[in-house]
């Protein structure tokens, strides 16, 4: 592992702070937080009125005096305070009580991979800021890895692809360590772009708001496939006359627009398997690619990812919550390291 598991255990908190969703796993509790990475923010007050949940449901409904926004973007804090604020709230005043109570709290914090030390800092300055005497940062592929049960520790490759909401992180591992990853600045949020983007330029419809995924109204059946249905009913407003209307939209269409965005996702595997030795790469003939994050549930990605690459594809079984629980599962010390030992000379 690049992070030592004996500082792992001795931590009692981890945190996923991820564009899309925040999750919080305390020790001995489990999985406590599962909520949007939203806030909603009083700009007379500067008070918090709504997180999480709440405060994603008034995306696109507020008054002007009040302010919807992320502090996290692309799995990178980037506003620090309001994460803090954000945090504390979705912690509750009962949790937080606990944890001021250990002598010495120690943090672990999920990462993406290759961040830079900004991003990094940011992270343990949030946690820093909830009180956190020491922060641990584990990279996110790692943690997802050992969340979905690979044999990461193993001499043997293991190929995961962490879909997030900003970005897109592959890898493939050996040893308890990255043998070579990539990261690509695409996820679910560039693929609903891609839908909305094709909707506004060949119907000119727009979408009533962000907080409905447009994936869930364009895509029906089996995503996508080619055996989904041909035509998709789709409601927005009208772009000229702005007024509500429903139109018919060719899913075949939709399908294409959407492979627009993922060619990069392909061509980061592909950039990933020719930088992996060929031992490893044969390994992967047989296991195959292991996918995890929330846009890893987009209906149809799993078989345009086997026809392109001839690769077993699998979904996790909860791919969403991976990379905490793999983080969870470290802290707790249900991950042993693989024990080398040292070969004895031979003496004549």
């Amino acid at each position: 592992m690049s992070v030592s598991l004996e500082q792992l255990r001795r931590c009692h908190v981890g945190v996923d702070l991820g564009a899309a969703r925040t999750r919080v796993f305390v020790k001995g509790a489990g999985l406590v937080v599962d909520e949007p990475s939203v806030a909603a923010v009083n700009t007379r007050t500067g008070s918090l009125i709504a997180v999480g949940a709440l405060a994603e449901q008034m995306t696109g409904r507020t008054p002007h005096y009040i302010r919807v926004v992320r502090p996290v973007s692309g799995g990178t804090v980037v506003d620090v305070e309001m994460a803090q604020r954000m945090l504390r709230h979705l912690l509750g005043e009962k949790l937080r009580r606990q944890l001021r109570r250990k002598p010495r709290l120690r943090a672990a914090a999920c990462t993406p991979h290759d961040a830079d030390p900004l991003a990094q800092r940011a992270a343990v300055e949030t946690l820093v800021g909830l009180g956190a005497r020491r922060v641990e940062l584990v990279d996110t592929l790692i943690a997802a890895a050992v969340g979905c049960g690979l044999p990461v520790e193993q001499p043997t490759a293991t190929m995961i692809m962490v879909c997030g909401a900003a970005t897109t992180q592959v890898a493939v591992l050996s040893l308890g360590s990255i043998v070579t990853a990539e990261r690509l600045p695409v996820g679910g949020n560039a693929i609903d772009a891609a839908v909305i983007q094709h909707l506004r330029t060949q119907h000119e419809l727009m979408l009533p708001s962000q907080s409905v995924r447009p994936l869930q109204l364009a895509l029906s059946g089996n995503g996508l496939t080619s055996l989904g249905p041909e035509v998709t009913e789709i409601h927005g407003r009208d772009v000229a006359t702005g007024l509500a209307r429903t139109v018919h939209v060719d899913t075949a269409a939709v399908r294409n627009a959407i492979h627009t965005p993922l060619t990069s996702v392909l061509d980061g595997i592909g950039k990933v398997l020719r930088d992996c030795p060929p031992d490893l790469v044969a390994d992967l003939a047989d296991r195959g690619i292991t996918m995890v994050g929330g846009s890893a549930l987009l209906p149809g990605l799993d078989q345009m990812l086997r026809d392109a690459t001839g690769m077993p594809v699998e979904i996790a079984e909860r791919p969403d919550i991976c990379a905490i629980l793999g983080l969870g599962a470290m802290m707790d010390g249900r991950i042993q390291p693989l024990v080398l030992n040292p070969l004895a000379e031979v003496s004549e």
